[in-house]
């Protein structure tokens, strides 16, 4: 009996069939999951029986044929009957698990794969005709059901001695595109359902090619010989869904590396499982070291996630924050809302939920990594600090009370790496700042004349990373105590300016580019002739990063120069001015250009400095 597909128009099959899947080999990761709906349904029928299936008869089975260029999956499940199949197979998205899910309330069911009743359909994408040979659990009649190009289909009763499902697809005609061949080889099967379907709950058995020695081999003259034997492809039973306490460091490290996380050893590892509204298992890893295209654009986070035992998505970006993009690992929920592919996440409240509950469970162990093993949590934050920091920084400080603790930054005063719980923790009660000196390393900071200055008493953060000063200015404090860089000038306020004094600032001014906004006059510079502060936000240490940038536009810091008053330079300044200009305006040049190249900035005219000097001598 013949019969046209209830959906109205052919446009809806090939857009299901060609459009919702983003590749041909998940067909098998759908029929499989269909299969094992069906062991299901089978399973909460045998709960309320008296007559239970053996469970030694709960698999599913691959057949490939490369002689009939036919692959066939066997599941020994519920089955169908000729009603089951109109309405199942005949109907565009109607799903047989949905229908029975609301047909029953058991919690159970919740484990049932199936939603939306397309699975099937992208058998299409590799098979010009299907044929499904069933008999429903408890029937007599058992019945075929054909179709070929998805164009219409066929009923007919059968000859079927169990009950369960074959489905056979005869593949479509290699094209230059793709060779349907290669869904024959038993290693290209194997590596499917080991890559989607690896954890699915009834074993998945195949009859594959082997070879062991002969009965005549000896250890002169080895023999062999080919034979078959079937194979169970999956594991059934993942890591993540395993307790602690049976497992071993040996069993984590094992499945990182088979699971390519990292050829090494994990730093760390979070095993965990949350009970709730929404419920999921979670086995995350921190690896030792950063990938080699970690800080590339192109560099893709995102956690592997499973539902039902059926790997979804190879790397799902919505459940990890950038933050922590570093990190490896399985998320594993029969909660979540899928999209009708099964390739997606629907942006909804449980992937919101999930993803707060992953992401507080990441914070909270390197939290204690920090404080239970320093030296492990000084290694991990060296090759993955600056993800932490761009993650304040590219969203403007918004999350920094989640991410600000986990920071580190060398200390002047303790000569080590520091939170800034732990310098704020040392301050002294009279600080009002927490004080920091940028610059290109460890040394050039600590060398610096502006660190030379501050009381050998009071900690400074040395920020040796181009990106410490930006993320700074995002920050702004910690816990109400303000950043302040030791190159930013001192507040005014107090400060007198007789005529002469002022007469002298002018005059400064006037012979110094417009970057220099302001001058001062002090005693607090030691033996420095001269010295050069910042004012607003735009740092020298930013002038410079900012230099070569394009988008830069010759952005500069506003200057304030200090000169000492404790010096010959002033002296003779202040002896020329308004008598020997030419030599005034020389000793204004070299009091900037010292400062400047104190600074690591660049000078207008080196040779004239050099000449000034010489001058002077």
């Amino acid at each position: 009996m013949k019969k046209e597909f209830k959906a109205e128009a052919k446009k809806v099959m090939d857009l299901m069939i060609n459009s919702i899947y983003t590749n041909k080999e998940i067909f098998l990761r759908e029929l499989i999951s269909n299969a094992s709906d069906a062991l299901d349904k089978l399973y909460y029928k045998d709960l309320s029986s008296d007559n239970s299936t053996d469970k030694a008869d709960y698999y599913i089975e691959i057949i490939p044929n490369k002689e009939e260029r036919s692959l066939t999956i066997v599941d020994t499940g519920i089955g169908m009957d000729e009603t089951d199949l109109v309405e199942n197979l005949g109907t565009i998205a109607k799903s047989g698990t949905e229908a029975f899910k609301k047909s029953s309330d058991k919690a159970e069911l919740k484990d049932l794969i199936g939603q939306f009743g397309v699975g099937f359909y992208s058998a299409f994408m590799v098979a010009d005709k299907i044929e499904v040979l069933t008999k429903k659990f408890g029937q007599d009649k058992s019945y075929l059901w054909e179709s070929v190009n998805a164009d219409s289909y066929e009923i007919k009763e059968a000859d079927k001695k169990d009950h369960g499902t074959e489905i056979k697809l005869l593949l479509k005609e290699n094209t230059e595109d793709t060779n349907y061949d290669d869904f024959l080889d038993q290693y290209t099967i194997r590596n499917l359902v080991e890559k989607y379907s690896n954890y699915i709950r009834y074993p998945i058995k195949m009859l594959v090619n082997k070879t062991r020695k002969s009965a005549d081999s000896t250890e002169d003259e080895p023999k062999y010989e080919d034979y078959k034997d079937y194979d169970i492809l999956n594991s059934k039973e993942p890591i993540w869904k395993k307790n602690k306490s049976d497992l071993k460091d040996k069993d984590y490290i094992n499945f990182y590396r088979e699971s390519h996380y990292g050829f090494d050893e994990p730093l760390s590892w979070i095993h965990f499982a949350v009970e709730g509204v929404v419920s999921f298992k979670a086995l995350l890893y921190i690896p030792k070291k950063a990938p080699f295209d970690y800080y590339a654009k192109d560099y893709k986070k995102g956690l592997e996630l499973y539902s039902h035992g059926v790997k979804i998505m190879d790397r799902s970006e919505d459940l990890i924050d950038d933050a922590f993009s570093f990190v490896k690992g399985v998320v594993d929920s029969d909660d979540i809302s899928l999209n009708i592919s099964r390739e997606t996440l629907q942006q909804d409240r449980q992937v919101r939920v999930i993803a707060k509950q992953i992401n507080k469970k990441i914070r909270q162990a390197l939290s204690d990594l920090m404080k239970n093993d320093r030296e492990k949590y000084e290694s991990f934050f060296k090759e993955f600090g600056n993800s932490l920091k761009l993650a304040i920084y590219e969203s403007f400080g918004a999350n920094k009370d989640d991410l600000q603790d986990l920071l580190l930054f060398h200390s002047r005063k303790e000569d080590k790496l520091v939170s800034l719980s732990e310098y704020k923790e040392a301050m002294k009660s009279t600080d009002e700042n927490i004080l920091y000196a940028v610059g290109d390393s460890l040394d050039k900071i600590k060398n610096s004349p502006a660190l030379g200055l501050v009381d050998e008493n009071t900690d400074v953060l040395l920020l040796d990373e181009k990106l410490d000063e930006f993320l700074i200015k995002m920050l702004k404090d910690y816990k109400n105590l303000p950043f302040k860089s030791i190159n930013q000038e001192e507040d005014k306020e107090g400060e007198e300016k007789d005529e002469s004094t002022s007469k002298l600032i002018d005059f400064v001014k006037e012979n110094t580019p417009d970057d220099v906004v302001d001058v001062r006059f002090t005693d607090k510079l030691k033996d420095l002739p001269s010295l050069i502060k910042q004012r607003g936000e735009v740092s020298i240490e930013m002038e410079k990063t900012l230099k070569n940038q394009p988008q830069a536009m010759g952005i500069k810091a506003d200057k304030v120069l200090e000169i000492s008053k404790n010096t010959k330079a002033y002296t003779i300044l202040k002896e020329n001015v308004g008598s020997d200009e030419a030599k005034a305006k020389m000793i204004v040049g070299l009091l900037l250009d010292q400062a400047r190249l104190m600074e690591g900035l660049e000078i207008d005219d080196p040779v004239a400095y050099t000449k000034n000097i010489w001058k002077l001598i």
